[in-house]
């Protein structure tokens, strides 16, 4: 397995620069890993795909205004992407700026916001917020959505909206969780009139999402660390589901990596952790059936997940299908339904 074998080409008009006029309104191709069956339908179709007694789970975290403009004491220029909320005050951040600032270096940022520099934590630094009593309401006032390096244009009000989840709660991520930007209350509704059990965790998600794997060899690639927690209600539900034969479907890749980081001895655990798990293909699948995801980057690890969900081959050709069918790709882009591969 080589990098090269998660590449594709992609025309830069198919990269979705604003979501879909409405959410449920996204294209969905449906793959079934097992026949390799690919059909073209409209994400509104989704509770017509789905069973009385499946379980849904969802990613439940909230994106915050993670990007922050300002100077140096210098005046040099810089940007500020938080990665991740440490408490009331601090922070680890992606800093970019014409020289890297050193410990105690005083950043001053939009709003009035000012941040001193305590240290690196590898590529992240460590800001300590000053005269602040939570850094959430801090990023609220002083911060941007922090849209994804591939989309152009700079955040407004619609992407405030349109870049967070309907049923978004727990805030702390730096990136959506795209594959539930599709859903509306009126889907949501339509799922559970039809019997489908709704079930959420939170998986805070890191700007490593972005990251593309830079070594030939993935088994060398170093995954980025993101915060879950599962609760004990999603377990019972993903159980029951499992006790009946139905399936347990995941909204996107992090609430798989969630599940199978939770699933350990092939049994669920409740409870918060840190997860590092890295799919490949070959990797055994524990607990999801079915997943609904979007269209991701070339050599990226999330399209090494999918990969190993709905089988290489699968994969490659539902992509050409895509790019062929002219789908709109990444986080503003259509979406897929995946039936697990027989040998994941």
């Amino acid at each position: 397995m080589k990098l090269s074998d998660f590449d594709y080409e992609l025309p830069r008009e198919l990269i979705a620069q604003v979501p879909a006029a409405a959410r449920s309104a996204s294209r969905l191709l449906h793959l079934d890993g097992r026949s390799g069956e690919l059909r073209d339908r409209r994400f509104c179709d989704l509770p017509q795909l789905v069973d009385a007694g499946d379980v849904l789970v969802m990613n439940d975290t909230r994106v915050i205004k993670a990007r922050l403009t300002g100077r140096k004491q210098s005046g040099g220029r810089i940007e500020v992407l938080v990665e991740r909320v440490i408490d009331h005050e601090r922070v680890l951040a992606l800093v970019r700026a014409s020289k890297s600032p050193r410990a105690g270096t005083r950043l001053f940022l939009a709003q009035d916001a000012a941040a001193e520099v305590l240290g690196r934590q590898g590529e992240f630094f460590e800001l300590r917020f000053v005269d602040c009593d939570d850094v959430l309401a801090l990023l609220e006032r002083a911060g941007s959505v922090p849209l994804p390096p591939y989309i152009t244009h700079q955040p407004d009000a619609g992407d405030a909206t349109r870049y967070q989840t309907v049923y978004a709660r727990a805030q702390g991520a730096v990136a959506a969780p795209t594959a539930g930007l599709h859903f509306d209350d009126a889907l949501l509704a339509a799922l559970q009139a039809r019997g489908v059990v709704l079930a959420w965790l939170t998986l805070h998600v890191g700007a490593g999402t972005f990251q593309p794997v830079r070594v030939e060899d993935p088994a060398e690639h170093q995954m980025h660390s993101e915060w879950y927690s599962l609760p004990q209600a999603t377990i019972d539900a993903v159980n029951a589901a499992r006790d009946a034969g139905r399936s347990v479907i995941a909204v996107g890749t992090t609430s798989l990596r969630a599940l199978e980081s939770a699933a350990a001895a092939d049994e669920l655990h409740a409870g918060s952790a840190e997860t590092r798990l890295f799919i490949v293909p070959g990797y055994r699948f524990r607990v999801v059936d079915r997943l609904i995801t979007n269209f991701h980057l070339p050599r990226s690890t999330l399209l090494m997940l999918v990969s190993a969900f709905g089988g290489m081959d699968n994969i490659r050709r539902a992509y050409r299908h895509a790019v062929a069918s002219r789908y709109r790709f990444f986080s503003y882009g259509d979406a897929m339904l995946i039936e697990k591969n027989s040998g994941g």
